[in-house]
């Protein structure tokens, strides 16, 4: 059975270069007993299983899953998720991801999600001196865990230089990561603009309720199908 897989690519910058790809796959084209196994073999750093409303609805269900593992909750999944659904016709004002509520905003080419800190995994974070030595840290350095390395490129605008590596999600460097953009900036405790891998861009909003906006662009990709 051929599964088609619709692809975006998360927190590209203003051109539409870099960012994450995301694999999107119809919740019900796939058993739940498949999907591990699914994502594995795609090899995106998330794949996601979503309810696909028929028509503009309140939430729909979203499921995300790396290459080794079910996660609760994930940044660049829920962004991209958000906009795939707005350009088919079918928005959302929230996802529904086993974290709890994701509430939705658009505003042009601009997709936020507003989510917890505290639903995101555990990172090292690690800040390094410049934003050379960011770029130099070799991801064979890292064996297990999830870690996030940074510099500040300017401290009093909130920008940081980052990267990010978690082995234990199946994941050897991940090119954009809301979730531990989410860590840094409840660590920071501040709002921030961020590029990360290459060159993708993340935008965080920190509320005073501890809540924090995470946003960036998505740009579609060629979609692909994958026997089953």
């Amino acid at each position: 059975m051929a599964i088609e897989v619709h692809v975006v690519r998360v927190f590209t910058d203003s051109e539409g270069r870099h960012g994450n790809p995301l694999g999107i796959v119809d919740a019900a084209a796939v058993p739940a007993s498949d999907r591990q196994e699914l994502a594995r073999r795609l090899n995106y750093s998330e794949t996601v299983f979503v309810d696909v409303p028929g028509e503009p609805t309140e939430s729909t269900a979203v499921r995300i899953h790396t290459p080794a593992a079910e996660l609760p909750f994930a940044g660049h999944p829920t962004v991209g998720t958000a906009a795939w659904l707005a350009r088919r016709g079918t928005p959302v004002t929230a996802l529904d991801v086993p974290a709890g509520s994701v509430a939705v905003r658009i505003d042009g080419d601009e997709v936020s999600v507003r989510a917890r800190a505290d639903w995101a995994p555990e990172f090292e974070i690690e800040q390094l001196s410049t934003v050379d030595a960011v770029l130099a840290v070799d991801p064979t350095r890292y064996t297990d865990g999830h870690h996030y390395v940074w510099a500040w490129i300017d401290e009093s605008a909130g920008r940081i230089r980052s990267r990010m590596f978690a082995p234990d999600m199946g994941i050897a460097e991940d090119e954009a990561t809301g979730a531990a953009a989410l860590r840094i900036t409840a660590h920071l405790g501040r709002s921030l603009a961020i590029e990360q891998g290459r060159g993708s861009q993340l935008i965080t909003t920190l509320g005073d309720d501890g809540w924090i906006d995470l946003g960036g662009r998505v740009v579609a990709d060629a979609s692909r199908k994958l026997e089953l």
